[in-house]
């Protein structure tokens, strides 16, 4: 199975440029699942302008992302802002997924970052439970950014079925060194892949930095995208085969007490 991290420069509250962005990349890359960062559809750092850029899901948007899925056979991964009714309604910070078969999924983000230069709280609401999502590139446990240092989300994932973690980012140079060395963890931990899909570029105060990382279930980086630049990131996962061998040699899933189960 080939999975792909798009690392290309959004421009915030430019729809269309981004949408054309993920058209580009879903015509021009033969892969199986194609991830670009949390928040690529809008930019993350746009203040009250949030509420008028989100859409439902299914919406504008993420109907277009999925005809692409359709039309190009491969499984998409996009960071939105979505919206819970057509009316005002609460905003979530969401991962959406489409499908090949034409299926439309969101998971939205659990935990909200609420210092330093963060203020999710401020403009979303927190996702109420997982989503374990089955495509044809395998079950996904999606997780959005600051979720990847609550543990037991990952594990959940794990537990219940999946063999990929994508999480999906919008981590500023500020914070690169924490996410780098968490993200080890969750894969190693949970025997799992671990792909990680940062933003890149600036946005006011906030520069991100990029560096799409796939890592292995034994915890060992397979790519890494650079820093700070454009890049497409593919990796060949092996999924059965790698897993279950990682599982044989560290059976911590089968160790995990029936507190997480």
């Amino acid at each position: 199975m080939k999975a792909t991290l798009v690392q290309k420069k959004h421009i915030p509250g430019d729809k269309e440029h981004n949408l054309d962005i993920i058209s580009q990349a879903a015509s021009s890359v033969d892969t199986d699942l194609l991830i670009f960062p949390e928040m690529f559809l809008t930019g993350y750092s746009l203040g009250d302008g949030l509420f008028e850029m989100a859409e439902t899901i299914p919406g504008p948007s993420s109907d277009l992302i999925s005809r692409l899925s359709v039309e190009n056979d491969t499984t998409i991964i996009c960071g939105m802002p979505e919206k819970e009714s057509p009316g005002k309604g609460r905003v979530f910070n969401s991962a959406l997924v489409t499908t090949p078969e034409g299926d439309i999924h969101s998971y939205r983000k659990i935990h909200l970052p609420n210092f330093g230069p963060f203020q999710d709280k401020r403009y979303f609401e927190a996702g109420g439970q997982p989503s374990l999502i089955s495509t044809p590139a395998g079950d996904l446990g999606v997780i959005i950014c600051y979720d990847i240092f609550f543990p037991e989300l990952s594990k959940y994932y794990a537990m219940n079925g999946a063999d990929i973690i994508v999480c999906i980012s919008a981590s500023p140079s500020t914070t690169r060194v924490f996410f780098e060395r968490v993200m080890y963890a969750r894969a190693i931990e949970n025997t799992c892949f671990l792909l990680y899909s940062n933003m890149l570029g600036r946005e006011e105060q906030m520069m991100f930095w990029g560096g799409a990382t796939a890592i292995s279930p034994k915890g060992i980086e397979m790519a890494k995208a650079p820093y700070f630049r454009e890049s497409i990131l593919d990796v060949e996962l092996h999924t059965d085969a790698e897993v279950e061998k990682a599982r044989r040699g560290r059976p911590a899933l089968d160790d995990t007490t029936d507190l997480f189960r």
